[in-house]
């Protein structure tokens, strides 16, 4: 493996391999630095990226950053490379990548081209060379598209996931809080539980109860059960009404076997979801779930940054066509993202490079109590991912998930971004929310005289143990 060395001023600055390269051109994060791998210095960080840029893009498929033998996530990274999506920018350094990219010739229509052709490396490098504004400015001209009962990605919307969590499952519970947020124009991406137990009998409970809300008030939406994928395959086996099979997913085949899974589980999960046939508008079955920090929280991350492994979960993802992925940003904790300014980075870092690599991202924007971060900063990033053209945010009520206990956006939040940025929800979802009195023919939530009627009507809802 190549060694890399510069002088920048009166000091010599070297790096042992790619992996050290790309851990120190990062912005600070705690994971890397308890993970040993950090820049110890800005002089030093600023002395990987001088070499990070110049550094030609074909390097990342001769030199892999995890074992290509140890790994199937590598492998399928290379083996599923597409050189002729790729031969665009096949002569291009990673500083001349960012460049065009920030240019007019990278239209929408030419990234969506080259996203076949780039691998998480790729992605991850470039985004070490970019500020803030740039992730947001590209981000912006990637459009993604997919769709299952209503479709998400189009651009000029914004979507949204209703996430009704409960501490016991409570039925009465759940559909209170789902209630509420269709009142709010929220859950058109999908009404997602975190059940509170991974039991399949739970899970087919919950999984009925949703299906039979969806078809008492004719909602154009898709639930799921964010339970283990071999949980919803037995589900499925069981005859229970699963929409997406969820699974959370990491960038490294070791992280992933902490998960309990592998590519050929997912594949499975996949394939069982499609065989049911229940979307209307589109086949995307899958829903998927990452965040940096978790290869390193498994041990599994073999001295390679956190955001950079964060990049090849998607790679992962794109093997299955989900409808949604989103980074859970804040939510494994400060040890891995210390503070506001590092939450709010990463962000915008997973939602650029999932985007840049054909994948659906959304963003769970999100911190827990103990971290360096408040509201306010969730405000800041909610707005940054709403410029960013960010497919779909997730919204629990109050903000407060009393049952993961950390804090989120909250139903109103998405209310006020499609105010404020003229986001409607998918086309599908907004006009049974017009059908239904409960936005006015300017898209905006209906006053209350207008939407007493149906409202009485969703809310007189019992649902049934």
């Amino acid at each position: 493996m190549a060694s890399y060395s510069i002088i920048l001023g009166r000091e010599r600055h070297g790096f042992d391999d790619l992996k050290s390269l790309m851990a120190c051109a990062s912005p600070q994060k705690s994971g890397d630095q308890l993970a040993g791998i950090a820049a110890t210095s800005n002089e030093r960080r600023v002395a990987a990226r001088y070499l990070l840029a110049d550094l030609p893009l074909k390097t990342f498929l001769q030199e892999a950053l995890v074992p290509y033998e140890d790994d199937e996530v590598t492998r399928l990274i290379i083996d599923g490379h597409d050189a002729s999506a790729f031969a665009p920018v096949s002569h291009m350094t990673v500083g001349q990548f960012r460049d065009w990219l920030l240019s007019y010739e990278a239209t929408t229509e030419v990234l969506a081209a080259l996203a076949p052709g780039l691998t998480p490396e790729m992605v991850a490098a470039v985004s070490k060379l970019m500020r803030n504004h740039d992730l947001i400015t590209v981000a912006a001209k990637c459009s993604v598209i997919t769709a299952f009962r209503s479709t998400i990605g189009l651009p000029g919307h914004l979507s949204s996931r209703l996430q009704p969590n409960h501490p016991t499952d409570d039925p009465e519970g759940v559909a209170g809080s789902t209630l509420d947020g269709l009142l709010y124009g929220v859950g058109d991406a999908v009404i997602g539980i975190n059940p509170a137990t991974d039991n399949l009998e739970a899970c087919v409970r919950l999984m009925h109860l949703f299906d039979r809300l969806r078809e008492r008030f004719e909602i154009p939406t898709q639930s799921c059960v964010l339970t283990h994928v071999t949980t919803s395959i037995q589900a499925i086996e069981a005859g229970a009404p699963l929409d997406l099979v969820f699974q959370s997913v990491a960038g490294t085949q070791a992280a992933n076997q902490g998960f309990g899974v592998d590519l050929a589980v997912l594949r499975e999960g996949y394939q069982a979801a499609l065989s049911l046939k229940r979307g209307t508008v589109g086949d995307n079955v899958m829903y998927l779930e990452t965040g940096q920090g978790s290869a390193l929280s498994a041990d599994a991350h073999h001295g390679v940054d956190q955001q950079t492994l964060e990049a090849r979960a998607y790679a992962v993802a794109r093997e299955v066509k989900p409808l949604l992925v989103n980074t859970v940003v804040g939510f494994i904790g400060p040890e891995y993202l210390y503070d506001a300014k590092q939450i709010i980075r990463a962000g915008l870092e997973d939602h650029f490079c999932g985007k840049l690599l054909g994948v659906p991202m959304g963003v769970d924007v999100c911190y827990t109590n103990h971290a360096e971060a408040d509201q306010d900063d969730m405000d800041n990033l909610m707005v940054l991912l709403s410029v960013a053209g960010v497919n779909f945010l997730i919204a629990v009520p109050g903000a407060d998930d009393v049952m993961l206990n950390y804090q989120s956006l909250s139903y109103h939040d998405i209310v006020g971004l499609r105010h404020q940025f003229n986001r409607p929800p998918a086309p599908e979802f907004e006009a049974w929310l017009k059908r239904m009195g409960l936005i006015d023919r300017l898209g905006r939530l209906a006053p209350p005289q207008q939407s007493n009627a149906f409202a009485r009507n969703l809310l007189s809802y019992k649902a049934q143990a």
